[in-house]
């Protein structure tokens, strides 16, 4: 009697796709390693991240003591690069988040409803798409003032659209599915179809929205503390220590260099584990 063939889930697929993936996957171990340094920040640094304790050392270049070397005002480079971590790492998680409680509600109801729902919807989207997010961020901060929670604010204003689009695109193709037409014969309301049916099948798109999120508002935090309207010392961001360290370049290069290092690989690696996760859970690729 011939053994009956393995029936696998999708995400063993899935998970066998991104292994294949190696760009990803070694993006997906530097965010972790980031993850784990930013948590133990305490721990793996030799002083606060606001702790002028190296006056003497001051400009300091790299060295065995200071790894990233000194700042202008005596401040262990590392240190801040690293509690810098906390502060781009939680932006942008948070202000992903942000942008899935308002992008996937807005883009299930475009992509169920139709009709007026979806219209407007897609004007809301060409409108955030259209306005340069930057140019509106500047104005947003300048009127706000900066610190985290308006960072945070900011960047989920324009962060929703990728994911709205995703999940309406992913809801207009299930609901033609013949267990969701059953389910509304039956009597179902949208409210229950959307909730119970439509979104939990665009878990895909919403992952991948989620992760997308990240580097956009890791970028746009990283600008706008750059022009002078994010972080607000003492507290350490990347863009903020690229501006400081710009007045430095010819004589200090160390200063503007290791942020600029950190901003550039974390946002690649976030992108590269993003796209990565999409093709994996392209349902398209199911099976191969």
């Amino acid at each position: 009697m011939a053994a009956s063939p393995t029936v696998r889930s999708p995400l063993y697929y899935a998970w066998k796709r991104f292994l294949g993936n190696k760009a990803s996957l070694v993006a997906g171990v530097f965010i972790l390693l980031l993850a784990f340094a930013a948590l133990c920040a305490p721990l793996i640094t030799p002083a606060s991240y606001e702790a002028q304790s190296f006056l003497n050392d001051a400009l300091a270049f790299p060295s065995p003591t200071h790894w990233f070397g000194v700042d202008n005002v005596g401040r262990d480079l590392y240190s801040r690069i690293i509690y810098g971590t906390r502060v781009s790492l939680g932006i942008g998680l948070v202000s992903a988040l942000a942008s899935l409680l308002i992008g996937v509600p807005l883009g299930a109801i475009a992509g169920y409803s139709g009709g007026v729902a979806d219209w407007i919807v897609l004007r809301l989207v060409e409108l955030f798409s259209v306005i340069p997010p930057l140019l509106l961020a500047i104005l947003a901060a300048s009127l706000l003032g900066g610190g985290i929670l308006n960072i945070i604010l900011i960047s989920s204003a324009f962060g929703w659209v990728g994911v709205a689009r995703l999940v309406r695109g992913q809801v207009m193709t299930v609901r033609t599915k013949e267990y969701v037409q059953a389910s509304r014969g039956m009597g179902a309301l949208p409210r229950h179809l959307i909730m119970r049916h439509l979104v939990p099948n665009s878990v895909s798109p919403i992952i991948v929205g989620f992760v997308l999120a990240i580097p956009q508002a890791m970028m746009l935090e990283a600008s706008l503390s750059f022009l002078g309207v994010g972080i607000n010392p003492p507290t350490p961001s990347w863009g903020q220590m690229i501006a400081d360290g710009l007045y430095y370049l010819f004589f200090y290069w160390h200063l503007p260099l290791f942020p600029t290092l950190f901003l550039a690989l974390t946002v690649m690696a976030t992108s590269i584990f993003g796209d990565g996760l999409r093709d994996a859970l392209d349902p398209t690729l199911k099976g191969k």
